[in-house]
């Protein structure tokens, strides 16, 4: 991993930035949360899942829209490369709404901590290859935020195989969705079950992906 301009955390193994050089947080709200209709959505035991943890974004961004109704929710994220608590930490210094609720997972991550609560949030990290982790999961989502690093650069984590395993762990009903408007991806999702959509995206990205699972 390296850092541009000092903030910035970069896979030097995908050649892809963590998130949104314009603001991660920002886009996180429309992309993942707006797009699965959360936190309206929430009630208590809702299941969020994820692929792609990275700094832990996302999940904190689920925190903070809770903080009003407290519903307590679970957050499953699949990450086969965990930064460590400092590079998570100095990322999170860009977005200090974040990681003004961050301390309750940071104290613990270096200490290979992957199961923990931040506010109303139950977190379980699973760390490894997705496309083995996944499939061996016995959870299903209401709601999924599709974060792994661009398709370009990260096809394997997109494939239509790991489309087919995540809607067989959805919930009737439940959601999922992406930053990425690639065809292939939405094929993917559409040929696995999913009713798909596409959205006006965040920022210079023109479009995004929802989909839902039928009933």
């Amino acid at each position: 991993m390296e850092w541009r301009d000092g903030a910035i955390p970069v896979s030097t193994r995908f050649d892809d930035p963590y998130f949104s050089i314009a603001n991660g947080l920002a886009e996180t709200r429309h992309v993942f949360l707006d797009g699965n209709e959360l936190p309206d959505r929430c009630v208590p035991g809702f299941h969020v899942a994820e692929l792609g943890f990275g700094t832990g974004l996302n999940m904190l961004a689920m925190v903070l829209a809770l903080r009003e109704t407290n519903i307590p929710i679970r957050f499953t994220s699949f990450e086969a490369f965990p930064m460590s608590g400092e590079d998570i930490a100095h990322a999170l210094e860009a977005f200090p709404e974040a990681r003004s609720v961050a301390d309750p997972f940071l104290d613990v991550w270096d200490q290979g901590v992957r199961f923990f609560t931040v506010g109303p949030v139950t977190v379980e990290v699973i760390e490894g290859d997705a496309r083995e982790t996944l499939a061996k999961w016995p959870g299903e989502a209401d709601a999924w935020f599709l974060d792994g690093f661009s398709p370009a650069k990260n096809p394997e984590l997109w494939s239509p195989e790991m489309m087919a395993e995540v809607w067989r762990h959805t919930a009737s009903g439940g959601t999922a969705a992406t930053y990425t408007a690639a065809g292939f991806v939405r094929r993917g999702l559409a040929d696995a079950g999913f009713a798909v959509e596409r959205r006006p995206g965040y920022g210079h990205k023109r479009h995004m992906t929802v989909a839902r699972k039928g009933v």
